[in-house]
């Protein structure tokens, strides 16, 4: 019952509804790459891609919630290089973020090249990708993201219960998104790029924050939304033209 004296606390329940927000906005990235990977799926695989995927990081963050000791002995330094300490965690975001950035840099040249698939044989790639591999990749992507959004909520809160009910919550929300930002993300080429190269930032904020030099993620965030701003006025701009166009064409129209 420990795990639940919170309950009656005014604190504990500011603590949780803070908690949840972060993890949501922690969350930005991995909903954005699990929208793009689930994306190259078959149209009926793509629900199953995401609730697994989205699945598997709620198992990660509750798995690292409960080996909570084992998280923070990766903050210790595990070897010295040139005078800078190197943790665990330090090895999983240098790795996790270049995977993330050579991920993302091969999405861009797969949407840049849409005719070649990954064998080289002009045959669409979308339709050849296989389920198990996206699941793996999601995987090894969500396993970084946990990590950072674990040591974030330890860091705000001390109770268990708290962060994993937080968690489940966010996984929630972001289950109930996922489809919406997925579908929205395949109807416009150009956002899906702009994507991409928010996950380009993100890769390399985990390899800087892995080389000991913090940028805080407030930034990236703040730069995407204006520039997903500008290029949402963007698409209305094209939509509006086409209209207009489509009505001259139209008997009655206007003008050929």
């Amino acid at each position: 019952m420990e795990w639940f004296g919170w309950i009656y606390s005014i604190e504990g329940w500011i603590a949780l509804i803070t908690l949840i927000g972060l993890e949501i906005v922690l969350g930005v990235d991995n909903i954005i790459f699990i929208s793009i990977l689930v994306g190259r799926l078959p149209p009926e695989q793509r629900n199953l891609g995401r609730r697994l995927g989205l699945g598997f990081a709620m198992l990660t963050r509750i798995m690292l919630l409960l080996s909570i000791t084992w998280v923070m002995q990766l903050t210790s330094p595990l070897f010295t290089i040139l005078g800078t300490a190197v943790t665990g965690r330090d090895l999983i975001l240098i790795g996790g973020g270049l995977f993330l950035l050579w991920k993302s840099v091969h999405e861009i040249h797969q949407s840049m090249t849409p005719g070649e698939d990954e064998d080289g044989d002009g045959i669409a790639g979308k339709a050849r990708v296989s389920f198990a591999g996206i699941i793996v990749q999601i995987a090894i992507i969500d396993i970084v993201f946990s990590l950072d959004s674990v040591i974030t909520a330890v860091g705000m809160v001390g109770e268990i219960a708290i962060m994993i009910i937080a968690v489940v919550a966010s996984v929630g929300v972001m289950m109930f998104a996922a489809k919406p930002i997925g579908e929205f993300v395949d109807d416009n080429p150009t956002i899906k790029i702009l994507a991409l190269s928010f996950l380009v930032v993100v890769g390399i904020l985990l390899i800087a924050e892995g080389f000991g030099q913090h940028v805080p993620k407030g930034y990236v965030y703040f730069g995407m939304a204006f520039s997903l701003g500008v290029e949402l006025l963007n698409i209305r701009m094209r939509n509006n033209q086409q209209a207009v166009k489509l009505a001259k064409h139209m008997p009655g129209g206007g003008d050929d």
